[in-house]
């Protein structure tokens, strides 16, 4: 698979901080997206979150996993046409974005309004029109709506979001629907998913790769399909 592009500067911004640019090829097309800064490797994560969290909110950074979420949406176009799909910490939008392209009808939230600001211009820039953009907290969440897929880059990173992401896990998806959320296996991630196992839901997983030769860092797509 491709990875980033060295970002370049580009002259916008979101908030109160610069955006850079990353081109990326994802399923067989190149996408633009608007980010703070790529974080892609562990020691790129380390650095971060010593020197930059203060500065660069973590919702606008490109992460692996949505890199990672982006090529298994683009594998899966037939699965995403026509269906209503729930994008939760979007972040930059790639994920939803793809989504979109491929013919769904996609809600991406977060609970940033950088990020939210950030979702519209990569829209935009990759010529998705259709996408509606949403401000929402797991812990106060108020969408009934039901989707088809529910998508999710690097969300389980804390266990205090668990029964949040638990519930909406399990309201807002329609019959026949299923969760999809990408993460670099970190542990505490596991644990939820080892849990919903053992509740009867069904979880498989794809395996991406995702960074620059010799530094490459293992993403899971995981695919949960409730009891």
């Amino acid at each position: 698979m491709g990875s980033p592009a060295d970002p370049m500067v580009v002259q916008t911004s979101a908030g109160e901080f610069p955006l850079r640019e990353c081109r990326l090829s994802v399923g067989g097309r190149e996408w633009t997206v608007l980010h703070t800064g790529a974080v892609l490797t562990p020691a790129d994560e380390a650095s971060y979150f010593a020197d930059l969290a203060g500065r660069l909110p973590y919702g606008v950074v490109l992460w692996p996993a949505a890199i990672a979420l982006a090529h298994e949406v683009a594998t899966r176009a037939d699965a995403f046409r026509g269906r209503r799909v729930l994008e939760l910490g979007a972040g930059t939008g790639l994920p939803g974005i793809v989504a979109a392209s491929l013919g769904a009808r996609v809600v991406q939230t977060d609970r940033q309004e950088g990020a939210l600001a950030i979702c519209r211009l990569n829209g935009g820039r990759n010529g998705v029109g259709s996408v509606e953009y949403r401000a929402a907290d797991w812990a106060a969440w108020d969408d009934a709506g039901r989707y088809d897929w529910v998508l999710g880059s690097d969300i389980l990173y804390g266990e205090e979001f668990h029964a949040n992401l638990r519930r909406i896990f399990r309201d807002n998806l329609a019959p026949g629907g299923r969760v999809l959320v990408a993460d670099p296996f970190r542990s505490v991630s596991l644990v939820l998913l080892e849990e919903l196992e053992r509740d009867g839901w069904r979880v498989t997983m794809a395996k991406w790769t995702v960074g620059e030769e010799g530094a490459p860092r293992a993403v899971g797509v995981f695919e949960l399909t409730p009891p």
